[in-house]
Formats: structure tokens, C-alpha cells, sequence
């Protein structure tokens, strides 16, 4: 990776945040809708520029980011392979339907890596709840079923049918929902939906789902939706046993199976795609994020015989206004191109594992870390206010460690109780472990002071 910048570090110049971020935010405050992502809100810092796994702020300091955007910065920030073909490319054409080389390019290169053979017809668009409500109505249209399953925790977007199938209480108020959404447990070992305990529960789960699909659905189901391993959950990675498990129960309904990887997908879990880690085959599989280097892109793979059904395969019928334009298709080659040429699947195999070796550590040094999990560079931290009872540490208590991560420089996932680390897959040793150190200080004084009321 060598175009891609290395051992990069924390470098303060001011408070922070520092008073020309402080000032433009209070510009934006003045017009800006309220609801944007809640870490960018709260650590109140305004972006001059980013580079790799850094970030500096028009005041002159720079932040390490182990959020990478929420998977979004895949390819770290401003990657040259990705900036100069997205600078070559708006210079020849940047938006229609029509056939380009950079999308005949795009196409090939997906094919080239499929997550089970024959998954390789591609439709594509600018955002993950755009793919996934697509792949909604192509199980409709494959199966002529109208029900679809979704798991506890999952978050497949926030547009209607996607926001149906969530698994949180964050669809709390915006009811109701549309009918035939059914949410079975997922396998999240460290907080057992069935009160449980891996391998012996012979997941349970499953059994369970299985009788709640029995009393509760018209038998009608069109497909299950489900992540390989849970990113807005907390980064939950389940049982291997647990995604193929999916799959029957998907197909004993006579439903087909979408692996959701708009997270796990192009490498981020030290596999190409998250199902290989069990082995699982989808019908379909939603992607994104990585997808598009940064650029607003996403996708729907299938077969050639699904791929075929009406009225998702009518002309118009599965497009959308910014899919597959020449722009995104030329940042999605490059991303591509990056992902492969640079090594970027072994990379975050192994900084993942050489990061999870030293925060696995963390349970047995902090009072208040309950559980560290992960597969490559996927990994979540339980944060606890009692290690037996499992109960998490209150949204208050978080919030002051994630303030205390930006006062030193390191932008994190920290404000909720399960805690996600997510940096880009350019991230190099160095550079993790200089990430790693500012969270083990911040830790290390929240332990020696019991400064928030930890124990």
C-alpha cells in the first residue's frame, strides 16, 4: 500500500474542539436540519481535510478515525487511486443510464469475486436502503410471496421497507410499520436472546424463530434478510453455524436468503465477503460502502434465473436516477482495484487480528470492559456497568469517554455501551497501535480517578 500514508498520529494545536470549528458549526447550526450522525454532532470539530486513518480540522489538529465513516471510508480518506479516477471521470461524463466503460469495467470486476458461484447480476444504486428495498421487491417478485424475516438488532436503512425489518426500538414513533415484517433473535452469544449458552443451546434461537415463523406468518414469506455479522448492533459476529442455519430455516419456508453486506463485504472482516466465513450461499446479496471508495454507491448481486423475474426485471423496473452513472462506476473500479492490487482483504486480516490481540486484553485490565469480539477489522467492545449482571454503562457514561477520545484525538464509536471499531482497511500496524494507545490512556483514567462512576 504504497500509496497510502503510514504510522500516522494524533497532532493537537488547539482545544478541542478549537474556535474556528466551533465557530462554522454555529454557522451550520443556524440552517442545518437536527438528526445527522450523532458522533459528527458531538465531537463538534469542522473538517479541513483527511488523509489515510487521519482527519484535521479547519483549527489545525488531527484525529486518528477508527470510525471510518461507519464502513463508509473503507479505503481510508481521499485515496489517490480513487480521487484521480473520479477527477479523470467528471471531466467525460458523470451522470445517465446509458453503457460505460467504467460500468462494463465495475461489472467485471464484481463478477470476478462473487460470494457463491453464480450470485453475479448486478443492479446498482447510490445508497444501502436503496439496494435493499430493491432486493425486497425482487424476493417479491421472484417468489410471489409478500412476507419477509429480519433478526434482532439488524439495520438494513431507514427507508420504509428497510426501517419494517429493524431490529431496535429506534422505529419507535414512526409506526406503523408494513405488514408481514417479522424479527426473529439473532445469535448474539454475549447477551443470549434465549438466555443460553454457545455451543450447548443447539441455537435455540433458530428453534425459536422457527415457532414464532409458524403462529405469527401467513406462510407467505418472501425471503430472510439478515447480516453475516451485526455492524449497528454493536458489531456482533455469531456462531459460524449460525448464518447457514439462516439459509434452511429460509429455504424450509420456501423464502429466499439476502445477506445483507453493506458492512462485511469487500473485506472487512479479513474475508472478501462476510458469508465466507460459514460458508453460507445467498440468493441475493445487498452491498455498499466499501463499494464505492467513498462514493455514494451500492448494489444488488443475484442469479441469472432471480435476476429474471417481473416486474423487477421490466425495463425501469429496477433502476434508479443515480444508478450505475459513469461517476460512481469509475470511483467503484478504483475501489475495487485498491481493495485487490493493494492487499486489502489480508491487510485488515492482519492488523485486525494484531488490534483484537491487544484489546481482548482490555477485559481482564478495565472493571468496565465486559467483552472484546471481532473478525478482521470488525470489532466491538462491550462496555459494562457490571461484568456478572452483563448491564451496559449508561449512554451518559459513554458519552464523556467518547468526549474524552476526541479531546486527545482519537475519533471512536465510544458514545454507546457496545462500542464498534471499524478504521479503514489502509490502516497500517503503526497507526492502529498509535489509535489504540490514546483509547488505553482515556481508559487508564477512567479506571485510576473512577472519574464518570466506574467500577
Amino acid at each position: 500500500m504504497s500509496s497510502t500514508p503510514k504510522k500516522q498520529r494524533v497532532h493537537l494545536k488547539t482545544i478541542v474542539p478549537g474556535p474556528r470549528s466551533t465557530a462554522l458549526r454555529q454557522r451550520e447550526d443556524a440552517h442545518v436540519a437536527p438528526g445527522l450522525q450523532g458522533y459528527a454532532v458531538m465531537a463538534g470539530i469542522a473538517v479541513e481535510s483527511a488523509e489515510g486513518s487521519a482527519v484535521t480540522d479547519v483549527d489545525g489538529n488531527t484525529f486518528l478515525d477508527f470510525i471510518g465513516g461507519i464502513g463508509v471510508g473503507a479505503l481510508g480518506h481521499s485515496h489517490p487511486g480513487v480521487v484521480k479516477a473520479i477527477q479523470d471521470q467528471v471531466a467525460r461524463a458523470s451522470v445517465g443510464s446509458f453503457t460505460s466503460e467504467a460500468r462494463v469495467e465495475l461489472l467485471e470486476r464484481v463478477a470476478k469475486h462473487p460470494p457463491t458461484e453464480g450470485v453475479h447480476r448486478l443492479q446498482l444504486y447510490s445508497s444501502g436502503a436503496e439496494a435493499v428495498e430493491s432486493a425486497l421487491r425482487l424476493a417479491k417478485s421472484h417468489t410471489k410471496k409478500t412476507e419477509f424475516v429480519s433478526f434482532w438488532g439488524g439495520f438494513h436503512g431507514k427507508t420504509m421497507g428497510a426501517l419494517s425489518l429493524m431490529g431496535s426500538n429506534f422505529k419507535e414513533g414512526l409506526g406503523p410499520m408494513v405488514p408481514g415484517s417479522h424479527i426473529l433473535p439473532y445469535a448474539d452469544c454475549y447477551r443470549c436472546p434465549i438466555g443460553s449458552t454457545y455451543p450447548t443451546c443447539g441455537l435455540g434461537c433458530i428453534d425459536q424463530g422457527r415457532k414464532q415463523l409458524k403462529y405469527a406468518s401467513t406462510n407467505s414469506i418472501a425471503a430472510f434478510i439478515v447480516e453475516p455479522m451485526q455492524g449497528t448492533a454493536g458489531n456482533v459476529v455469531p456462531p459460524d453455524d449460525f448464518i447457514p442455519a439462516v439459509r434452511e430455516l429460509a429455504h424450509e419456508f420456501g423464502a429466499l436468503f439476502i445477506a445483507d453486506e453493506m458492512i462485511t463485504g469487500f473485506g472487512r472482516t479479513g474475508r472478501y465477503w462476510g458469508v465466507e466465513h460459514s460458508g453460507a450461499k445467498p440468493d441475493i446479496v445487498t452491498l455498499g460502502k466499501a463499494f464505492g471508495g467513498g462514493f455514494p454507491l451500492s448494489g444488488v448481486l443475484t442469479t441469472d434465473a432471480i435476476a429474471q423475474a417481473k416486474p423487477w426485471s421490466n425495463p425501469s423496473g429496477s433502476s434508479s436516477s443515480y444508478g450505475g452513472n459513469p461517476l460512481a462506476a469509475a470511483a467503484g473500479v478504483a475501489a475495487l482495484k485498491a481493495i485487490e492490487e493493494d492487499g486489502l482483504v489480508d491487510n485488515a486480516r492482519e492488523v485486525g487480528a494484531a488490534m483484537l490481540e491487544e484489546l481482548a486484553a482490555f477485559v481482564e485490565a478495565y472493571p468496565f470492559v465486559g467483552h472484546v469480539r471481532g473478525r478482521g477489522l470488525f470489532m466491538g467492545i462491550e462496555l459494562v456497568a457490571d461484568k456478572k449482571t452483563k448491564e451496559p454503562l449508561s449512554r451518559a457514561v459513554t458519552r464523556r469517554i467518547f468526549d474524552e477520545c476526541v479531546r486527545r484525538g482519537l475519533l471512536t464509536m465510544s458514545y454507546a455501551p457496545s462500542f464498534r471499531i471499524q478504521p479503514a482497511l489502509t490502516i497500517d500496524h503503526e497507526t492502529a497501535k498509535n489509535g489504540i494507545a490514546v483509547l488505553r490512556e482515556v481508559f487508564d483514567e477512567a479506571k485510576r480517578t473512577n472519574l464518570w462512576g466506574l467500577t
